[in-house]
């Protein structure tokens, strides 16, 4: 009794297609499946690439953004730059 029978389900399908329309969910469906197997194809480049050895034999590795590096330096130069206070020693 608290479950859903597949004539429920099936009362459900048939308002929602009397809703959307055939074309609009076969629509979906396309752009569902194109989605997913983006998806499949960049998880299988992702591993291609993880495994992958550049020509000296090590692991390729991520350069960081030079901005990135740049405000690093800059703040770790801020710190050790300002005056001190006397009182702190």
């Amino acid at each position: 009794m608290g479950g859903l029978s597949i004539w429920h389900w099936l009362v459900v399908l048939l308002i929602i297609v009397l809703i959307f329309g055939t074309k609009k969910l076969g629509n979906i469906g396309t752009d569902l499946s194109k989605v997913v197997r983006d998806f499949r194809k960049g998880l299988h480049d992702d591993d291609k690439d993880a495994g992958k050895k550049d020509s000296s034999g090590e692991a390729p590795t991520l350069k960081a953004d030079p901005a990135d590096e740049a405000r690093a330096d800059a703040a770790a130069h801020k710190s050790t730059d300002a005056p001190r206070d006397p009182r702190d020693s």
